[in-house]
């Protein structure tokens, strides 16, 4: 018996909606990374690039449990000597929600042209309103 290899003219792509209200960022992302893999698929092959396009709606209301919101930071250099900032998930959660799906989202994807690729077909909208009805998305429960 030999194994599936799928090709690139027999993968389909399905649109997902993910709501995170009330989910704690670790679901979304974890869930959201497996659609954009295409791991939820029986034809996956972790060589192809067979995964959905993942739409990511109400990130303003997505929980951080414990005290992650107040302790949990985020890091970036700006490329100069001594400018490490730091910016607390409190205020990257009031101005920046989508940024912070994103970034655990890309987390869980693979450092590879695959999860760079994949991460091209998340999007994520603050409030509950996206403009991708003409896509026909399916509500996804997780």
């Amino acid at each position: 018996m030999s194994t599936y290899m799928p090709k690139a003219g027999d993968i389909t792509r399905t649109w997902y909606v993910l709501d995170a209200e009330g989910k704690t960022l670790g679901a979304v992302a974890t869930e959201a990374a497996t659609l954009l893999r295409g791991k939820h698929k029986p034809t996956f092959a972790p060589h192809a690039d067979c995964g959905d396009n993942v739409i990511v709606i109400n990130a303003e209301k997505v929980v951080l449990t414990g005290k992650k919101l107040d302790q949990k930071m985020y890091y970036h250099h700006t490329g100069y000597i001594g400018n490490l900032k730091e910016v607390k998930y409190s205020d990257l959660m009031k101005t920046k929600p989508e940024f912070v799906i994103t970034k655990a989202v890309k987390g869980m994807l693979p450092s590879t042209t695959l999860g760079r690729k994949a991460l091209t077909r998340l999007r994520v909208y603050k409030g509950a309103e996206h403009p991708h009805a003409a896509q026909n998305p399916v509500a996804r429960e997780f």
